[in-house]
């Protein structure tokens, strides 16, 4: 069965950086997109970033543009989310999903599979 397991979440003050990782099993990882979403407390689930199979194309939503990079390492069954310059407003439990294909899709209900996610907590 596929499973998806993050990590690299914590506690960083603001300014700070991160880098969470989604380590993959159970699938062909190249046969699928994978996604980051972020839902904060009393806040609706959010997308994050995504990759293509190749890293080929990527896609940012505009409050991390800039400062977040998505990448993916196919061997490892891996992908990671180098997260930079984090503000306040980037609290939230950060889980990695995925779906079959090569579109990048924006909404959580395209994607089939998700992990239970890592909390990131940034300090002011």
């Amino acid at each position: 069965q596929v499973q998806l397991v993050e990590s690299g979440g914590g506690l960083v003050q603001a300014g700070g950086s991160l880098r969470l990782s989604c380590a993959a099993s159970g699938l062909t990882f190249t046969n699928y997109v994978m996604g980051w979403f972020r839902q904060a407390p009393g806040k609706e689930r959010e997308f994050v970033a995504a990759i293509v199979w190749n890293g080929g194309n990527t896609h940012y939503a505009d409050s991390v543009k800039g400062r977040f990079t998505i990448s993916r390492d196919n061997a490892k069954n891996t992908v990671y989310l180098q997260m930079n310059s984090l503000k306040p407003e980037d609290t939230a439990n950060y889980c990695c999903a995925t779906k079959e294909g090569l579109s990048i899709y924006y909404s959580a209900s395209y994607y089939n599979y998700w992990g239970q996610g890592t909390q990131v907590t940034v300090s002011s």
